[in-house]
């Protein structure tokens, strides 16, 4: 048997982070994965660079059945301070987009950094490791406080007085995603809000979707939205076009809020005053409708655009000149208001994120601890997800830290100075 303050199942982002902090804070820290690989979410983000986090991060960019549960460990540790480590190891780092940090040469760079983190606290790491069970042992009357683990492991048994489950979601299985930390929850009577795929393409049926389908591979700014009053939820961001349906950061965006069954509605030309350049177009040009419509969308969109006319009852496929002035409403409504339902996305395989996890009712906001002693729950198996652009790095660090501090706190409770 061998013994530990606490085991960490999970050696990703969160994991190693919380590992690292814990165990410079004095604890003796195991670390064990199923995989022999650790962080493959961070070396396959962002190209390979990794957007580690946001520097705009708040609590809005965050969605959850209990939103207010993230502000605590969020203003507990802030990007700056995960920053201010960067530089601690020299690692270069740059703004790349609305707030979002990359790093300049490699992912590899900062798992790295998170390992050298963890052997500064003198973590044990075991991978690859199979866990087979975790049972919890009450104290008896003798004994000082709430209990401990014993886990039963492919490297032998392991006793800990607590355990930080940091395994993720079911987002790319190919990495080794796996519903462990879920099945661990339920195991211990904690609920869990279903899990989902989030920041995932979304696509629709292929008939409807022939017409847009020669549109694969082109790119446009667009403002796109979906639900209505309290569940309304709006992006200005890229859209990409798919042989299966819609892709780009505006479409992840959005689909960690689109619910089944209900439409989406973009506007393929936001700040562009559609109606009035068509209508001005009329009255000086003789040109098709299609390279007039060119002039403020891209011409492989103008051109299938017009085609659908047809099965609207209009003739877009002819010179401005001779449409009727309401037939250029609807061209121009159209675009600034295309709505259309999905019928999925592209599943875990290719979603970037889970949404739905651990729930948040069930866990202390500020330690990360559930209500069953000595368990706590940290990153992308809790039921907060961040928005595309770094915010759940963010959030893998910050819930890592909180835990770290409050693993310490309960199981260091004679220091004070830490």
């Amino acid at each position: 048997m061998k013994n530990f303050d606490v085991v960490i199942v999970g050696a990703g982002a969160a994991g190693l982070f919380c590992a690292g902090v814990a165990g410079q804070l004095g604890l003796k820290v195991l670390v064990v994965d199923h995989s022999g690989k650790v962080a493959e979410k961070i070396r396959i983000s962002g190209g390979g660079r990794c957007n580690f986090t946001n520097l705009d991060t708040g609590p809005a960019n965050f969605l959850s059945d209990n939103p207010r549960f993230c502000r605590s460990a969020l203003s507990g540790y802030t990007p700056r301070d995960f920053v201010a480590l960067m530089q601690r190891h020299q690692i270069a780092f740059h703004e790349k987009h609305k707030g979002q940090l990359f790093c300049d040469h490699s992912a590899e760079d900062l798992i790295q950094m998170l390992l050298a983190e963890c052997d500064a606290g003198g973590v044990t790491r075991w991978q690859p490791c199979h866990i087979k069970n975790i049972v919890f042992s009450a104290s008896s009357a003798t004994e000082t406080g709430v209990g401990s683990y014993e886990i039963n492991s492919d490297h032998g048994p392991i006793k800990a007085r607590a355990v930080v489950i940091a395994t993720g979601g079911l987002s790319i299985p190919k990495i080794g995603a796996t519903d462990f930390g879920y099945r661990i929850a339920q195991q211990f009577g904690l609920p869990v809000i279903t899990p989902r795929p989030a920041l995932v393409p979304l696509t629709f049926d292929a008939d409807a979707w022939a017409p847009f389908a020669q549109l694969s591979g082109l790119s446009l700014p667009v403002q796109i939205e979906t639900g209505s009053k309290k569940t309304h939820m709006a992006f200005l961001e890229d859209l990409l076009f798919t042989h299966r349906g819609l892709s780009g950061p505006g479409v992840l965006q959005i689909s960690s809020y689109w619910q089944t069954g209900t439409p989406i509605r973009l506007n393929l030309a936001p700040g562009q005053e559609i109606a009035q350049h068509l209508n001005q177009a009329k009255a000086t040009s003789r040109k098709l409708i299609a390279n007039e419509l060119a002039a403020v969308v891209p011409a492989r969109l103008a051109d299938t655009w017009v085609a659908q006319g047809a099965a609207l009852g209009q003739n877009w496929q002819r010179p401005i000149n001779e449409a009727p002035d309401k037939a250029l409403t609807i061209l121009a409504e159209r675009l600034s208001r295309w709505e259309i339902t999905p019928t999925g996305t592209e599943g875990y395989k290719k979603a970037e994120v889970t949404a739905g996890g651990v729930d948040t009712k069930a866990l202390s906001s500020q330690t990360m601890e559930s209500r069953q002693p000595g368990l706590y729950f940290i990153g992308e198996v809790v039921d907060v997800t961040g928005w595309l652009g770094g915010y759940n790095f963010q959030w893998a660090w910050a819930s890592g830290f909180a835990c770290a501090k409050g693993l310490v706190a309960a199981l260091k409770p004679l220091d004070t100075n830490v």
